[in-house]
């Protein structure tokens, strides 16, 4: 029996200080697509050191340019990887053996998620962080909504789970977490005043204590440290801040 093919899909925007790291981790792939969004630095030089499969464009929705990579993606199974993030050998070797044989759907994968040099395993999610995401599927298992940022995924087909996990670095330092901040809740406000629809004060106001209390407590964050905190900080303060530029900031 012929093994199942794999593409690893990259989505990149002026990412040449990370991109290069990332494409050496995917070597293992039969087939490796690069999509470069607005790019304007010297990320299409460097992804063609690896593929020539590369799709250029402009996209103002992350639906359009997600699945304008997986279309172009000829696998019978797809891991899709962001710029920051990194595959171990121990990971491929587990998703080259788990595909063979796998009916379609989707592989949940674990996250080791560094922020500078320090593994920070508990608290993410909220909109800051996942611990785990679907980023092995076969075509056609995984779609966007259409949402400005963090948009709705809906998967088909079986669900399982990988033990290995990817490397993400996913902040350099605190500085780097409070611009992600800074660019997430700017998104979201864009949304907001897009669906004509920005909620109340109160409501989003609410939501700081319940979405920290979520982060920091239920999902561990305190076994962090100062770390855990500050992700539970910004998670919870996340819908306030993008409710508050929506109402108060022009586009």
């Amino acid at each position: 029996m012929t093994p199942p093919r794999l593409s690893a899909l990259v989505v990149a925007h002026n990412e040449e200080a990370q991109l290069a790291d990332c494409l050496e981790t995917l070597r293992f792939a039969d087939e490796l697509v690069v999509v470069l969004d607005k790019c304007t630095d010297g990320s299409k030089a460097i992804a063609g050191k690896f593929t020539d499969k590369l799709i250029e464009g402009s996209w103002d929705v992350e639906a359009d340019r997600q699945h304008a990579g997986i279309d172009a993606c000829g696998g019978d199974w797809i891991l899709h990887i962001d710029a920051d993030e990194r595959v171990t050998p121990d990971l491929a070797q587990e998703i080259r053996t788990r595909i063979e044989g796998t009916p379609p759907g989707y592989f949940l994968i674990p996250f080791d998620n560094y922020i500078g040099d320090r593994l920070v395993r508990y608290g993410w999610g909220a909109s800051f962080g996942v611990s785990a995401a679907a980023r092995l599927y076969t075509p056609g298992a995984k779609r966007w909504g259409n949402q400005p940022i963090h948009p709705k995924v809906t998967m088909q087909g079986e669900r399982q789970r990988l033990q290995t996990p990817i490397i993400h670095y996913h902040d350099r330092d605190i500085s780097d977490m409070i611009q992600r901040f800074d660019r997430y809740t700017t998104m979201q406000a864009h949304g907001l005043r897009a669906a004509q629809d920005i909620g109340t004060f109160r409501k989003n106001f609410r939501r700081i204590f319940t979405r920290f209390f979520k982060c920091y407590i239920q999902r561990k964050g305190y076994r962090e440290g100062y770390y855990g905190f500050l992700i539970g900080l910004f998670a919870g303060l996340m819908p306030l801040v993008a409710y508050l530029k929506a109402r108060l900031e022009n586009d």
